[in-house]
């Protein structure tokens, strides 16, 4: 009883420690944001700020071009996600549905894809762009982040496909629908989950990305968010509290997508199980 008891609880304990250890960094990120600047600089921690400052929220949201950085953001963000999910139903059908010779040379071409680091490429993809004169434009970096994102959407969404019963979309194209049809009506609602977690991946891949858009433009206008992170410097150092309250609302539509898109998740789940 005892050693049940034990194997039942240690795992729970390591669990836990390693999700404070996660946790703690995202905890310091916030509460640093609202601590005075005299705090922030002590040498004894302040674990609770207890002196509550929206100051350094304010210095971040003054910075210039803020909302157009956040413009530019969700721009080329949402357009990544939209485009790569659409590429990667079709892609992902086939790959799970369809024989045909080089299937599997795709499959691993893909899987390499989403190994390679694309920062090797950084300098070529500039003289691409360079030489089709779109520097400090908002489409390549939308196309870039589709291709960085669409090896893994279409890998991801393959086994989701692959997992739905054939006999599902069978029988619907024996009740008259053709494979469009099929794949709309039956396939498609049952990928909810896929969708979910393949969008999820692919914003935070997007909004992230920092090497691209830095080298690929240069003016401010161009921008995205990435690049406002970095300006919280004054000649007598980093200012710490606009970082860290940067870098909070940076993270803040991250963390409401994943609340959002995990619920979602969880209802295709269901829903996917009661119509099968």
């Amino acid at each position: 009883m005892k050693r049940s008891l034990f194997g039942r609880t240690w795992p729970n304990v390591v669990a836990f420690i390693l999700f404070l250890g996660l946790v703690f960094p995202v905890y310091w990120m916030f509460a640093t944001s609202f601590k005075p600047t005299i705090d922030i600089i002590s040498e004894n921690p302040v674990w609770f700020p207890v002196d509550f400052t929206f100051e350094h929220f304010t210095t971040a949201l003054e910075a210039p071009n803020f909302w157009t950085l956040v413009r530019n953001s969700l721009t080329v963000t949402v357009g990544a996600v939209v485009f790569s999910l659409l590429i990667a139903l079709a892609g992902s059908f086939a790959l799970a549905r369809m024989r045909f010779k080089g299937r599997r040379g795709f499959i691993i071409g893909f899987m390499v894809a989403q190994m390679a680091p694309w920062e090797v490429m950084v300098i070529a993809i500039y003289f691409l762009v360079r030489d089709s004169d779109m520097l400090n434009s908002l489409i390549p970096l939308t196309l870039f982040y589709m291709m960085m994102v669409l090896p893994f959407t279409i890998l991801t969404l393959r086994g989701f496909v692959a997992a739905i019963p054939k006999e599902l979309e069978e029988s619907a194209m024996v009740d008259g629908c053709s494979r469009m049809q099929a794949f709309r009506k039956v396939i498609f609602p049952l990928l909810a989950p896929g969708l979910m977690a393949t969008s999820l991946f692919g914003f935070i891949t997007a909004w992230n990305e920092f090497p691209l858009v830095l080298v690929l433009n240069k003016q401010a206008e161009a921008q995205t968010l990435p690049i406002w992170l970095q300006r919280f410097q004054t000649n007598f150092g980093d200012d710490w509290g606009a970082t860290m309250a940067a870098s909070s609302l940076f993270a803040i539509p991250i963390l409401i997508l994943f609340v959002f898109l995990q619920r979602r998740a969880v209802s295709g789940l269901t829903s996917g199980a009661v119509k099968g």
